[in-house]
């Protein structure tokens, strides 16, 4: 899957050729792949397979994970010119994204795994289409959790399908029927609490704030609940109040800004 997501890449910005590369004479090259800023490089390992399927020879200086800084080598790459020039702007794009998310995850774990070592940071399913398996890699390469990557991997009741059958009561009855690990989406303290008693495993408390959150654990624990479920935070959540949702107690942090709005690290080829 991932050769034909790579392939299809470049097909999509080459087309019916690199018309401007044609200009240029059969030659082998050397080129290199430089950071124009500090970050967590990531997708090196598919950047080097669009250059080898291209009859490139590349050499990975920085392996996916690793910090770069601002003018530092991340690829080494000889090969035919036109197969180079015409994988460049694939190549970057592809880096690009992904050490942007790898760079933002990675901002994000560390605030709250200063917090609470217990907790880890999710991605969302606010991805690029026809990027989310790329997005997912990047989240889980700067220190995070894939969580779903399609609708076929766990079941989710959130407040759409609530609404579409009107009775939480009945879907929470029709998935634990189905499935041992399920998720429910609650907005409210008294549905967190109804979910709970009903034994939904894992619970995401969409858009509660810090306070709700602490209210909602106190209350589980009396129930003597808290231990047999687990609770995800969501909604809101950024660099700046991430920290806030760690000291609750939670056992996940959902951000979707991470794969939807992630800022590209800069990277350029030269030859």
């Amino acid at each position: 899957m991932k050769h034909r997501e790579l392939q299809r890449f470049l097909v999509e910005d080459i087309n019916r050729g690199d018309i401007t590369s044609e200009l240029l004479s059969n030659k082998q090259i050397n080129a290199r792949i430089i950071a124009r800023q500090n970050g967590i490089v990531a997708g090196t390992k598919y950047v080097k397979a669009l250059f080898v399927a291209k009859k490139c020879r590349v050499q990975v200086i920085r392996k996916d994970g690793q910090n770069i800084q601002a003018n530092q080598t991340v690829l080494q790459i000889e090969g035919p010119v036109k197969s180079i020039l015409s994988c460049e702007r694939t190549a970057l794009n592809l880096l690009s994204r992904m050490s942007g998310i790898a760079t933002s995850t990675n901002q994000l774990v560390k605030k709250v795994k200063k917090i609470s070592k217990k907790t880890d940071v999710y991605s969302t399913r606010k991805t690029a289409p026809g990027l989310r398996f790329f997005d997912k890699e990047a989240v889980e390469i700067g220190g995070g959790r894939k969580h779903r990557i399609t609708l076929s991997d766990m079941i989710m009741i959130k407040d759409n399908h609530i609404a579409a059958e009107g009775s939480i009561v009945e879907l929470i009855k029709k998935a634990r029927k189905k499935a041992k690990l399920f998720e429910v989406e609650v907005d409210t303290f008294a549905d967190a609490i109804l979910a709970a008693t009903l034994g939904v495993p894992i619970l995401m408390l969409d858009n509660f704030s810090p306070e709700m959150i602490k209210r909602t654990i106190k209350e589980l624990e009396k129930m003597h609940l808290r231990k047999k479920i687990r609770l995800e935070a969501s909604g809101g959540i950024n660099i700046k109040n991430i920290q806030d949702y760690a000291r609750t107690g939670v056992d996940m942090i959902s951000v979707g800004s991470i794969t939807n709005s992630a800022p590209a690290v800069d990277f350029s080829l030269e030859v």
